[in-house]
C-alpha cells in the first residue's frame, strides 16, 4: 500500500483509497520484521510455534495516506476516496503480537512516522511508475470491485 501511495504522490496524483478509508491495517518496519524473525530463530521456546510479527497498532488507510503525504511534502494532494469495495478485502487487519511479546520478548522499535520518514528520504531519488489506472481497469474487468 505504501509503495502504491508513494508512486501516486511522486507523480503528483492522489492515492486511490477503496471503501471509506477507515479500514484498519498494521504497518511494520522491515527492521522490526527482521528482528522478530531473528528472535524466533534464536529463542528455544519458539520451536514449532507460530507468531504474528507486526506493530500491533491499527491505523486507518486514510490516516496512513495523510501521514505519507506530509512526510513527502505532498499535503496539497488529497486522497481519492473511491467508495468501492474489492472482493475479498477484509475491513480490519492488524497483528495480535501478544504471543511474540510473551515468548520472544518482541516489541516493535520503529514508529510508523519514523519509518515513513526514512521511506520518503529513499524515495526522493527514485522515479516511480504509476500503474494505478491499469490495475483499477483490471479489477473492474474481472468483476473484483463493487
Amino acid at each position: 500500500m505504501l509503495a502504491i501511495f508513494a508512486s501516486r504522490f511522486l507523480n503528483n496524483n492522489p492515492p486511490a483509497i477503496f471503501e471509506d478509508g477507515l479500514q484498519q491495517r498494521d504497518f511494520v518496519s522491515v527492521y522490526d520484521l527482521v528482528r522478530g524473525c531473528r528472535l524466533a530463530l534464536e529463542t528455544p521456546a519458539a520451536a514449532g510455534e507460530v507468531f504474528n510479527i507486526g506493530s500491533g497498532e491499527p491505523h486507518t488507510v486514510r490516516d496512513v495516506a495523510s501521514r505519507l503525504a506530509r512526510v513527502m511534502g505532498k499535503e496539497h494532494i488529497r486522497p481519492d476516496i473511491l467508495g468501492k469495495y474489492r472482493v475479498g478485502d477484509i475491513r480490519h487487519c492488524y497483528a495480535d503480537i501478544s504471543k511474540a511479546r510473551e515468548i520472544l520478548g518482541y516489541s516493535p522499535q520503529v514508529r510508523l512516522d519514523d519509518g515513513m520518514t526514512e521511506l520518503s528520504s529513499w524515495l526522493a531519488g527514485q522515479a516511480a511508475v504509476d500503474r494505478v489506472s491499469q490495475a483499477a481497469a483490471e479489477l473492474t474487468a474481472r468483476g473484483l470491485t463493487v
